[in-house]
């Protein structure tokens, strides 16, 4: 009889592990002990060789599927002779070397438990176990036990603990485990009342009252696991325009939430893919195309104003779970904030400012530690490529399969101003924070401090390198400016779209590469090497080195952030030097403005030119659909996207719709050359939609040609274009066959992904 240790690292706290462990161990009639340390799981055990082996192999093979393994090993110790089994308690020696756990939706089994009489948790809405219930949320502390989470107030009934301390049972060593006896209370307030509490209810008459409130045409804030939502009757037009009108989100669409998959199955086309998104342990929010013929029992119109798919969901939480059987329809939720600002996660922050938006809250006192947002992805139609569009609640902050070389420093990349996101590299670990917004207010900056000083306090780490965007006015780049003075320590600044392509790069294990790759990075803005904005670039990586190698050419910028918001104006840039479009554009301006953005173009020492592909999508928009200003970032770009989709229902992607189609060479200045192709259409009386999709074709075409012209046979894409369905669906049709093409995985093409591709690029730099 031997004594044998086995080491196991990944995320494997908080999803049942050690319990598992347990259980195969007294299978196989094992003595010993397991724990979680700061470095994963430890097992100690006495064994022959040949039991050990396959002991070994079966915690390998038959992990908990919430588990994800990086790595583990079985090693012979000094003898030592054990007289049971047992679990330990967690070992804080050392440094967190571990991925953090996301946080998992309702299971099945508990959803089951909630809503069965018998139970001693029907209708208990703060169920959890073993396998469900928030984990980052809630961790105050590594490594994750109840002590170092916010459920460590609670204590546990005489009940609960017996399930706790049992080996057999499902929440063995749940950190969540708690029961009406116990648990975490409920509390709704009635902002238009004076009594305005009703703390005193329990919870069925809490969640009786908040229905209620929802029938009645109420705006109701309810704490979910990442913060608060606001929900309303999807179907109740008066509800839903109020709730427009306090959040100042006019026109951008709104996520829904089912009762059941079932009935979100039954208005919505869902295949496979998509059923297994919604009802993941993640519960993505999933952009869904209605039934055809069928009409949604929700407002479509006012929800999504003029756009083909809609984001649904069903509940993650048993709160939420309780709330939709009690209302038996779907709500809108939303993120309990004003548009532009972080989710409100604190309590009283939620009170306070919640009031001017919602009618009335439902609280709870389990304290959320990290907010976070829904996470949110798509699939596309031909090819069924996921999209992630925000990565947040279900999967930060832990990102797998980092290939980069070993380092002892802790390196931080601040990211970029829109969509923002950081990442840390400590332990050889990439940890990559939620979704954190626009980085334009004081309060999402607030939520990007918060976030940090969390992580950085968890890890139990400090950057010894940070580094940042070039643009010298970032939020990111300031503060990772004071942030390196204030530790005297080293500062980088990545160009903007260098790092959107080595983050394609890197997760698709690419900076290896010894072939040569072409990036196609197409997004809105970002400075460039020659202090211009570029956002249509085609990039060479070779030797580890980039190269910028083609542009889609420049125009003018005027008028700084007023013309990302206001297509008309790109429109007007790019047709400023092409002859005989006048008064085509005029009619989009009043005489005053005319005369002063004309004054401006032709002053030929305007300052700034760019190259960005959104604005072109902005200026096709504008012509096309008269899209002249816009209240959300990407509007313009989404109904262009849904004009050319209605064309492409009875065609498939062929070359012969390409502006392109007849150029043997590329012209100097490809966004111009577009445009004329689009006005001279236009002069023609060519349908609209079918002008969208030749312009969604001419771009795979451009591709093409760029990649055909400099003999690559790699691609990869990257940038906020490419949320772009029907652009995706397109590359993948037309290029596949003789192109090897690579897409994000883990991370949306957005700007999610810089701070990634920072990291990235460092640590090329360094080698």
């Amino acid at each position: 009889m031997n004594t044998y240790h086995i080491h196991i690292k990944g995320v494997v706290q908080g999803v049942g592990f050690r319990p598992f462990i347990f259980k195969l161990a007294t299978s196989f009639k094992l003595k010993g002990w397991i724990n979680n340390g700061l470095d994963g799981i430890h097992v100690e055990f006495n064994s022959n060789e040949k039991q050990a082996q396959e002991f070994y192999k079966e915690i390998i093979e038959k992990a908990p599927s919430n588990a994800r393994l990086y790595s583990h090993s079985l090693t012979q110790k000094n003898h030592v002779v054990f007289n049971s089994l047992k679990i330990i308690k967690s070992e804080e020696i050392g440094e967190p070397d571990i991925p953090l756990t996301p946080d998992f939706a309702l299971c099945p089994t508990c959803k089951k438990e909630l809503s069965s009489p018998k139970n001693r948790r029907f209708q208990y809405p703060f169920i959890t176990c073993t396998y469900c219930g928030p984990r980052y949320s809630i961790a105050q502390n590594l490594p994750y036990d109840r002590y170092t989470t916010t459920m460590h107030p609670f204590t546990m009934c005489h009940q609960c603990q017996i399930e706790y301390d049992d080996p057999l049972d499902r929440r063995y060593y749940s950190q969540t485990n708690s029961c009406q006896t116990c648990g975490i209370t409920l509390e709704f307030i009635d902002f238009s009342t004076s009594e305005k509490g009703y703390a005193s209810l329990n919870y069925n008459q809490t969640i009786e009252l908040a229905v209620d409130y929802i029938k009645r045409g109420n705006i109701l804030a309810v704490k979910g696991i990442g913060g608060y939502l606001l929900v309303c009757d999807a179907a109740n037009p008066q509800a839903i325009e109020k709730l427009r009108k306090r959040k100042h989100r006019p026109t951008k669409p709104f996520a829904v939430m089912y009762p059941t998959i079932e009935q979100l199955q039954n208005e919505f086309k869902i295949n496979k893919e998509e059923e297994e998104a919604l009802t993941s342990e993640v519960a993505f929010i999933v952009l869904l195309q209605k039934k055809e013929g069928k009409r949604p029992s929700i407002n479509v119109d006012l929800i999504a104003p003029g756009l083909i798919k809609i984001g649904c969901m069903i509940p993650y939480a048993p709160l939420f779970q309780l709330i939709l059987d009690g209302f038996g329809k779907p709500i809108i939720a939303t993120s309990g904030n004003i548009s532009g600002s972080p989710i409100i996660y604190e309590d009283e922050a939620a009170k306070e400012e919640l009031q001017f938006i919602a009618d009335g809250i439902l609280m709870h006192n389990r304290k959320t530690v990290v907010p976070q947002d829904d996470s949110v992805i798509s699939f596309t139609s031909q090819h069924n490529h996921r999209i992630i569009h925000r990565r947040s609640r279900g999967l930060a902050p832990t990102y797998t399969d980092s290939n980069f070389e070993h380092t002892n420093s802790t390196i931080l990349a601040t990211g970029s101003q829109m969509k923002s996101s950081f990442s840390m590299l400590t332990k050889n670990r990439i940890y990559i924070s939620q979704y954190l917004g626009d980085m334009d207010s004081f309060l999402t900056q607030n939520a990007y401090y918060h976030t940090f000083n969390h992580l950085e306090s968890i890890l139990s780490c400090q950057p010894n390198v940070i580094i940042t965007d070039k643009h010298p006015n970032y939020f990111t780049t300031e503060w990772g400016q004071r942030k390196a003075q204030e530790l005297n320590i080293p500062i980088y600044q990545i160009q903007h779209h260098q790092a959107h392509f080595a983050a394609v790069l890197t997760e698709n294990n690419l900076l290896e590469s010894l072939e040569s790759i072409l990036g196609v990075i197409w997004d809105g803005t970002g400075m460039g090497n020659d202090q211009q904005i570029w956002g249509g670039e085609f990039f060479l990586f070779q030797n580890k080195q980039f190269e910028r190698k083609e542009h889609i050419g420049y125009f003018p910028f005027i008028l700084g952030d007023k013309m990302p918001k206001e297509p008309r104006i790109s429109a007007l840039c790019i047709c400023n030097s092409i002859v005989g479009f006048k008064e085509m554009l005029k009619q989009k301006f009043t005489s005053q403005e005319w005369n002063l953005y004309k004054k401006i173009l032709s002053n030929d020492n305007h300052s700034l030119t760019t190259s960005s592909m959104g604005r072109l999508f902005d200026a096709v928009a504008s012509l096309l659909l008269n899209i002249n200003k816009i209240s959300y970032e990407g509007e313009a770009a989404i109904q262009l996207e849904n004009l050319a989709k209605g064309y492409k229902k009875s065609n498939q992607p062929n070359f012969e719709y390409s502006y392109f189609r007849n150029k043997n060479e590329l012209p100097s200045n490809k966004a111009t050359y577009i445009i004329e192709a689009i006005l001279s259409d236009l002069k023609k009386g060519v349908r609209t939609d079918k002008i969208a999709y030749s312009f969604h074709i001419s771009l795979v075409d451009l591709v093409r040609m760029v990649a055909t012209k400099n003999a690559f046979t790699n691609i990869a894409f990257s940038g906020g274009v490419f949320e772009n369905e029907l652009l995706t669906d397109m590359m993948i049709s037309l290029l596949q066959s003789d192109f090897k093409l690579f897409f994000h995985k883990q991370l949306s093409p957005n700007d999610e992904n810089i701070s990634l591709g920072q990291l990235a690029i460092y640590m090329l730099l360094k080698e």
